[in-house]
């Protein structure tokens, strides 16, 4: 996946006229030298942008203002290399509106004790300046993550980095705009929610279309462009020989091949980075959409079934915030358990469309009858998610306030083949194990679609959720179920007063 445009995050540094031109010329020099370093160990996709010096109030609330009002800056850090009163920060904090970033470091790692004067004292305020500036942020109630230490160690550089593809997602979140193809899956509570309240919240737009109306692009879809895309499917893939060219079933490849031309078609001319399907929804659809889906999530585009557009939301926020990272991201869900005293796992999966981004190896197109929908045989990937650390996380509606819910968890193979289990498969064993981690999922109201990700971890999820001041329930080694209830129960007060009268 790549991002749509190119990201930038503001390097803001404090100080004040106290100290003389010699001094603020030493600053300058310093703080670029801090932003150059801090770049060089970035890997999160975005231009570290350093800016002049700020001195006074009416310069520092320009900056916030211009931060605010341009598309590419998706954040900004400040560190007050000096003593840079707070009361000047007031108006400027006030108004800013992209995300913050307090950067608490200094200049030199070790201290020159032989030769430390005055002058040096001046220059070197970061411990003074900094706490000035953390009291005002506290006193605004801003939230803001703060990152201390020297920039060239390695957690500090990973915790920006973090809290970047965090800001990441949260710019995704506010211009993102969704494809609801039919309504959500009949009679089924946690995939409703107010869709209003998203927008206002996070910005995203979501907005439901006929399903004929992606039938109508899936039949304009022309035989050279779907010979080419099948093509593609059997250069990249394995595909089973009853699909391949000449096999007694290549006509259900070509048609799956229709879907993805017409489906891409539709969210490409209409500007969307997310859609849902649903299976009691499929107009003029000869099959659901498996092969298409899948291959689209891998290009970056988030999904969830059966209409639940808060799961295909997140699918397209954390991919995002992953761009360059090992691992994949993709819609899933926890279908089954094995309970096994000891060694117990889940079996997680969804039909047809989980994403090969997790894949541990190249997937296989098959085609397999589906017991729903009442159309013909679907086409889709099969294959077993790759091994190592992993989490899945959800969204709730609870009414008065959303609330995430993410479990972290570690992925394993199967501990045995799966001949008979025709759809992508992932299999793991929960933190801090299944019973706690279901009980814990289940008391704080979490979904039963996830999003799955081996490319994120619980930091990212925890500074996304500051930014949009919205919820996390993190289930974790530390986890326990009475820890978990208490937790909620501060929860819904914090949140509650929170909002305010």
């Amino acid at each position: 996946m790549t991002l749509p445009v190119t990201h930038e995050v503001w390097f803001l540094t404090g100080s004040q006229d106290l100290y003389g031109e010699e001094t603020l010329r030493q600053v300058a020099e310093q703080s670029q030298a801090i932003a150059a370093e801090l770049t060089s160990r970035l890997a999160a996709p975005v231009e570290l942008v350093w800016k002049p010096l700020l001195k006074d109030a009416a310069a520092i609330r320009r900056a916030m203002l211009d931060a605010n009002g341009a598309d590419a800056c998706v954040g900004v850090i400040a560190w007050m290399h000096t003593f840079s009163p707070a009361k000047m920060w007031i108006s400027g904090l006030d108004a800013l509106r992209k995300p913050l970033l307090h950067l608490h470091t200094q200049s030199n790692v070790a201290l020159p004790w032989s030769t430390i004067d005055m002058d040096f004292m001046n220059l070197n305020q970061a411990a003074h300046g900094d706490r000035e500036f953390g009291y005002v942020q506290t006193r605004l109630g801003l939230a803001r993550k703060t990152v201390a230490g020297h920039v060239t160690t390695p957690s500090v550089a990973a915790r920006v980095d973090s809290w970047i593809r965090a800001a990441i997602g949260r710019t995704e979140l506010s211009t993102l705009r969704l494809a609801r193809f039919g309504d959500n899956m009949r009679d089924v509570a946690v995939t409703e929610g107010d869709k209003v309240e998203a927008q206002l919240r996070f910005g995203v737009s979501v907005n439901t279309y006929g399903v004929n109306e992606l039938v109508a692009a899936v039949d304009a879809a022309t035989d050279a462009a779907v010979t080419e895309l099948v093509k593609e499917y059997q250069d990249r893939y394995e595909v089973a020989a009853e699909l391949r060219e000449g096999g007694e079933r290549h006509e259900s490849l070509r048609y799956a091949a229709r879907i993805e031309l017409g489906l891409r078609g539709f969210l490409q001319d209409g500007g969307f980075s997310a859609f849902t399907t649903n299976f009691e929804d499929l107009g003029g659809l000869r099959q659901l959409p498996g092969l298409a889906v899948q291959r689209l999530m891998a290009d970056g585009y988030g999904f969830a079934g059966e209409g639940d557009w808060k799961t295909s939301v997140l699918v397209r926020t954390l991919k995002a915030m992953a761009v360059g990272l090992p691992g994949g991201t993709s819609f899933m869900e926890d279908y089954t358990y094995d309970l096994t005293p000891g060694s117990e796992l889940v079996l997680g999966s969804h039909m047809l469309e989980v994403c090969p981004s997790i894949a541990a190896g190249t997937p296989r197109v098959e085609i397999h009858p589906l017991g729903i929908g009442g159309r013909e045989d679907p086409v889709r990937m099969v294959f077993d998610a790759a091994p190592g650390a992993a989490l899945v996380m959800g969204m709730a509606d609870l009414g008065d306030r959303f609330r995430l819910v993410a479990n972290e968890i570690d992925v394993v193979a199967p501990p045995q083949p799966l001949p008979k289990l025709p759809v992508a498969r992932a299999v793991w064993r929960p933190r801090p194990d299944l019973a706690t981690s279901a009980e814990s999922w289940i008391t704080a109201g979490g979904p039963h679609h996830t999003v799955y990700s081996s490319a994120l971890d619980g930091e990212q999820l925890a500074d996304l959720a500051e930014m949009t001041r919205t919820e996390l329930v993190l289930i974790d080694a530390a986890t326990t179920p009475r820890g978990l209830v208490r937790e909620l129960r501060w929860n819904q007060a914090y949140h509650r007063l929170a909002q305010g009268f």
